[in-house]
């Protein structure tokens, strides 16, 4: 009996330690700050891992830098850039599936999440395999949530309503050839009927709505973006980063550089 508990602790503190959110140490030239990775977005976590451990991110500058919006580094073509180099571009040759998990995980302040390619390219809205940003933004007023929430849910009946005219396309080709507009009416009215039933507004969580006004973010790229883990300690240094004077494409006039990554044991 005795062994039998025993054996249920060790299996019990094995879990525990798999399970523990994984911390990361990002030493820069302007101080330290500490994010935790979250589980549920095991891809990029251990992508993430995998880069610290290889030393990847040693030497890359803070490329783009907006204040009220964030912070963004992991170009591995910054380490040796001259002043005069556009930023941006380089990564490990390789992009990572999507990990959206919002409402779990949304863009307040100090989120840390995973850079890529605009829509018109990037469809599947893949991520790229290195460059990531901390988010900074502003404090959201009640109304500009309540805009953000419309527009979102305005964009989801739009998809699924797009999506249900693919779907039908046929008819609406031969009614269109048929010269039927009242039967093209008919069918536009009958798709936006699914669409709403289908498609119910959906609400900013409280939480996170009280976590933008009282807090920050940047509310409108959520559901976009992966986030894949938080600024833990250190946000006074993101904000020292935020702060400093930039040039053309967002990049500071003065290198500001990730010296060095350690995960903690």
């Amino acid at each position: 009996m005795k062994k039998s508990i025993f054996s249920l602790i060790l299996i019990f503190m094995a879990t525990a330690f798999v399970q523990a959110e994984p911390v990361v140490d990002i030493h820069t030239t302007l101080g330290d700050i500490k994010v935790k990775l979250y589980d549920d977005t095991p891809i990029h976590r251990d992508n993430f891992l995998k880069l610290v451990r290889e030393g990847y991110y040693d030497g890359v500058l803070f490329h783009r830098v907006i204040k009220d919006f964030m912070i963004q580094t992991g170009d591995p073509g910054s380490k040796t850039a001259d002043s005069t180099a556009m930023l941006g571009g380089g990564d490990p040759s390789y992009t990572l599936e999507a990990e959206i998990r919002y409402p779990a995980h949304y863009h307040k302040r100090g989120a840390l999440a995973a850079a890529r390619t605009a829509d018109q390219v990037n469809p599947e809205r893949r991520s790229s395999g290195s460059q990531f940003y901390i988010v900074t933004g502003e404090k959201q007023s009640e109304r500009a949530l309540d805009m953000m929430a419309q527009r979102a849910n305005h964009e989801r009946k739009q998809a699924y309503f797009n999506n249900l005219a693919k779907e039908n396309i046929d008819s609406i080709r031969q009614l269109q050839k048929a010269g039927d507009r009242e039967g093209l009416e008919a069918l536009r009215l009958s798709l936006a009927e699914k669409t709403e039933a289908a498609v119910k507004d959906e609400p900013i969580p409280e939480e996170m709505r009280q976590t933008y006004i009282n807090e920050g973010g940047t509310p409108h790229l959520d559901g976009q973006y992966t986030v894949f883990g938080e600024v833990i300690e250190g946000m006074d240094v993101v904000d020292k980063i935020q702060n400093v004077e930039t040039g053309r494409a967002d990049r500071p006039r003065q290198d500001v550089r990730v010296i060095s990554m350690k995960i903690e044991e």
